[in-house]
């Protein structure tokens, strides 16, 4: 195409180039393969025909797979700003105001241009010469708000917003004609924060914030003296109606209003040619978390000296995602996922595999489509497991979760976006070369760049209502929920699922009264430890402070923080607290047909190259009042629990027996524990689930009665009767659906096993299968099949190994509960500890291994 003018060579492809609609999805902000942006070296190249972006090292793939040539180029250089003034201290517990925390954001100037491939042919932009398709394309890509930054504002939004009451027989009364700009409260001077009333058409400013800012409360003083109950925000009214920020006073909330284009008819304004001038609730309420400084939270006040380099990339946090970010960094530390995700695993290659045009049919259906993983917001996990199958292969299906993950492993190992961050006044970083070349680059600088994970947290996020929303959440619950859906994705194929590395067996040995025994066996992915403070190693200090409190609190006098001794507890007290007998009153014996009391025991039956301990900080008192409790675990760096492998079935135990003879009346069953039900019923429980766990945990006591409901809220039978005998295996079962699930790759035999235990629903069985990954055509059906005779070991195929572990992750929580507050990782890299505070990176001063929530261990081979 040499010699070819460019505009000749665009008019050529003007077939390629679409004008996006208002439901489009456009991609704008971030690289779909990797997380460059407009503000990279290279820019930004948006697909004018499928408003997917790519940096400049993937726009090539792009054009070789699909054939698009023309793309809008943006790019961002950043401003040169003086600084006159030195940065004050803030005043104000606030965010972006007058005295409050200055958030030092540089500023940008957007440049544009269109860019034709193969031979990356450019043409300025804006140009009247240019066509007027592709001047009215670039224009609606421009004005429209990126996809990226709509689902994080949806995310922000918590829950999801509902259809007002009041909307649909709203009177409006009046004549009043708004204008398309130039308004004013009509109560005082403020020109942003208004408010129009879709009752009478009154313009008010909004609430005032905590802080000082926002408006001065006229639009709710209003509502209290007429009681019209619905009001929009002018500047959020744009042709894309759903994005108005509509609010009802008398709920409180913001809403939908089916009939917001008809109450703002009545008005005389035409919302078809208004431009957003004004951020929603939302908006504002995710820029406020998403500027907050956290670098006041650093080791006992130290100055982290700044990491940059292959495995030093901060996570940039999207609005309390900290706990997102903490695990992740410690998780893509381990070996097993770097090998799946980053040294096996070729992003061009995961790319060249997706499909050719993830826009058409059933993403257009759903989400206006763009990228798979960008519409797994908008539909369940479950969906996309049962219908995808039916039109594409299972490597086509993993390929979207499969790319998601390898786009994060790289962008985390790989160096290329850790650097420092340019601050305002400066024009350019520190090479991207110097921080890839040299794995401990060191700057005086305090911040990189590091990477968004918007993509990653939407496809992780999908089956999980709490993670797509933007509150804080447990970060045992996300590492739980984010290694389930890895061993989701890799059930096919499990030799090349990375969350097996972290599973092992536990298995618990009750010895009933008769003398006989009972095996209970599962999978976990975790050690949850309680943790006893009677095993304090400093009680001396304790109630010298205790006393001491007391008397201060007596006259009136405060504790200084400096002052407050708290309880150091080993770690090999909460580990031998695990293994340690427990007595099990009014124990339900199959023996003796009565109940008795039973000793319980713990013992891990396998050893996972990664051992993950959980603190339990966080406990319930009396009232089921929770409490974290203020406790330092002193953590050796290597541990050894060999003493604490199971040994099983003993020469000359005897198990109790299953089941009642033949024709034994059904009382003889075991039975629920009334005073277990009745706490978790007290609880808001459901009474059969309670039931249930109490049956399951043979009616061991409240804590394992709920640790088990917790884990098994999800199971396909969990509203299922309780069964008797064998009435189970009556089911008939249905032979299509028996084909349906074969044809997703399952055999036959596990299939008709999994329609019986769902009760012949398809979608649970398909779920059940994933909870059942070792499953065979000749395991027993019932949960006690492990005590009854020879069968699969629960952990057969998992890894194991010695039990001597040195740490090398630490997962720390700061505030009152996991609900709240901040998440920061620490990690052994290149024998040094280094802490992760979302996109600061940095070598650890004053590591605090007391204080850990989870606690990452490797297996060390001898």
């Amino acid at each position: 195409m040499e010699g070819i003018n460019p505009m000749d060579l665009l008019r050529s492809n003007l077939s390629r180039v679409r004008i996006p609609e208002p439901t489009n999805r456009i991609y704008k902000q971030e690289c779909c393969l990797s997380f460059d942006s407009p503000r990279s070296g290279g820019g930004l190249f948006v697909d004018m025909n499928t408003f997917l972006a790519f940096g400049k090292d993937y726009v090539g793939w792009n054009y070789e797979k699909t054939g698009n040539p023309v793309y809008l180029h943006i790019k961002q250089t950043k401003k040169l700003v003086s600084e006159d003034r030195p940065l004050k201290k803030p005043t104000l517990l606030a965010i972006g105001v007058d005295g409050g925390f200055d958030n030092n954001e540089p500023e940008y100037e957007e440049t544009h241009k269109i860019v034709i491939l193969p031979s990356y042919a450019t043409l300025p932009f804006p140009s009247v010469e240019l066509p007027e398709k592709v001047r009215l394309a670039v224009d609606a890509i421009l004005m429209a708000e990126g996809a990226e930054r709509k689902e994080q504002v949806a995310a922000w939004t918590a829950d999801k917003k509902q259809i007002s009451a009041y909307a649909m027989d709203l009177r409006q009364i009046g004549n009043v004609v708004v204008p398309p700009s130039g308004w004013k409260c009509a109560k005082c001077d403020k020109r942003d924060n208004l408010w129009l009333n879709l009752t009478d058409g009154m313009i008010l400013c909004g609430r005032r914030n905590w802080d000082g800012t926002g408006g001065n409360n006229h639009a709710i003083e209003y509502y209290k003296e007429t009681g019209y109950p619905l009001a929009v925000k002018l500047g959020t009214i744009t042709s894309d109606l759903d994005a108005a920020d509509v609010f009802s006073y008398p709920e409180d909330d913001s809403v939908i209003d089916p009939l917001l284009a008809q109450h703002l008819a009545y008005f005389g304004i035409d919302f078809s040619s208004l431009q957003k001038t004004e951020m929603t609730t939302a908006e504002r309420e995710l820029d406020q978390n998403t500027n907050f400084d956290w670098d006041r939270i650093q080791e006992s006040g130290q100055d982290v000296e700044p990491i940059f380099g292959p495995g030093y990339t901060g996570l940039v946090n999207l609005g309390n995602s900290c706990y997102m970010a903490a695990t992740m960094q410690v998780v893509f530390s381990t070996q097993s996922f770097c090998r799946r995700y980053y040294m096996n695993q070729s992003l061009k290659m995961a790319f060249e595999t997706a499909p050719a045009d993830p826009t058409v049919d059933l993403n257009m259906q759903l989400s206006d489509g763009v990228l798979l993983v960008s519409f797994l917001t908008k539909i369940t996990w479950l969906f996309f497991l049962i219908l995808l199958p039916h039109l594409y292969s299972y490597d086509y299906i993993t390929t979207f979760w499969l790319w998601g993950r390898t786009k994060l492993a790289h962008g985390l190992l790989s160096g290329k976006y850790s650097f420092p961050a340019v601050e305002k006044g400066e024009t350019t970083a520190p090479s991207v070369k110097d921080a890839v070349s040299f794995p401990l680059y060191i700057s005086a600088m305090t911040k990189q760049e590091g990477i968004p994970p918007r993509m990653f947290k939407a496809v992780i996020a999908a089956s999980h209502p709490e993670f797509s929303t933007m509150r804080q959440q447990d970060a045992l619950e996300f590492f739980l929920h984010f290694l389930d859906q890895v061993e989701r994705s890799n059930a096919v194929k499990p030799e090349l699922d990375p969350s097996r590395s972290f599973k092992f067996g536990v298995e618990e040995r009750i010895l009933c009264s008769s003398g006989k025994v009972a095996y209970n066996k599962r999978l976990d992915y975790i050690l949850s430890l309680n943790i006893p403070l009677h095993e304090a190693t400093n009680k001396e200090e304790l109630e010298a402070f205790n006393k001491s409190k007391a008397e201060k609190i007596s006259e009136g006098k405060d504790v200084s923080s400096d002052e407050i001794v708290r309880p150091r507890v080993p770690l090999e007290a909460c580990l031998a607290n695990f293994a340690a007998p427990e007595e099990i009153p009014d124990f339900y014996s199959s023996a003796l047909k009565a109940k008795t009391t039973a000793i319980k025991t713990a013992g891990l039956t396998s050893f996972p190259d990664y051992l993950v301990l959980h603190m339990r900080k966080f406990v319930m008192e009396a009232g089921w009042v929770p409490k974290k409790l203020d406790v330092y675990i002193d953590v050796p760096d290597v541990i050894d629990i060999s003493h604490m492998r199971s040994k099983g079935l003993q020469p000359g135990e005897e198990l109790l027996p299953e089941a009642a003879p033949e024709g034994a009346a059904e009382s003889s069953q075991p039975v629920a524990d009334e005073a277990i039900v009745a706490q978790l019923a007290s609880m808001g429980f459901n009474q059969l689930h309670c039931q249930k766990a109490a049956i399951n945990t043979l009616n061991a006591g409240v804590e394992e009665a709920m640790n088990w409901l917790l884990s098994h809220m999800d199971d396909p039978d969990i509203d299922a009767p309780i069964s008797h005998g064998s009435q189970s295996a009556e089911i008939s079962i249905d032979q299509s659906k028996v084909d349906t699930l074969i044809s997703f790759g399952f055999q036959e035999e596990i299939a008709r096993m999994a329609l019986k235990a769902s009760g012949g629903d398809i979608e649970k069985a398909t779920d059940w299968i994933f909870n059942n990954p070792n499953a065979s055509a000749s395991s027993a059906m019932d949960t006690n099949a492990s005590s009854n005779g020879p069968s699969t070991p629960v952990d057969a195929g998992l890894p194991d190994g010695g039990g001597r572990y040195r740490l090398f992750g630490i997962v720390s929580h700061i505030g009152t509960s996991t609900q709240c507050g901040h998440y920061v990782a620490h990690i052994l890299k290149d024998g040094r500890w280094v802490i992760f505070n979302d996109d600061k990176v940095g070598a650890s001063i004053n590591t605090p291994k007391d204080m850990g929530y989870l606690y990452f261990f490797e297996r060390i081979n001898s």
